[in-house]
């Protein structure tokens, strides 16, 4: 299982609304509300639905937009927040 690398400045998000067009509004770790966009990678891959915990990296132009790079099932979920990384 995948954790955000702290040096590359990914962290947690939690997905709260689906805008269309590969967008999510996101709450991130650092209490920031963000505009999610999926990248081409993880869009094939992987649906994400309202909820999902996900890892973002903030952009560094941009600060309330980020790209979503991972999304974790909800069995890994349970365990993140079973370890105390949530």
């Amino acid at each position: 299982m995948r954790l955000p690398k702290k040096r590359l400045n990914e962290q947690f998000a939690i997905a709260e609304l689906m805008m269309g067009a590969n967008h999510i509004r996101v709450r991130c770790q650092d209490g920031v509300e963000r505009m999610g966009r999926i990248k081409g990678k993880i869009k094939k891959r992987a649906w994400i639905r309202e909820g999902d915990i996900v890892i973002i990296v903030p952009w560094s132009f941009q600060d309330e937009k980020c790209d979503i790079l991972y999304r974790y099932l909800p069995p890994q979920a349970d365990w993140l927040r079973k370890n105390n990384y949530l």
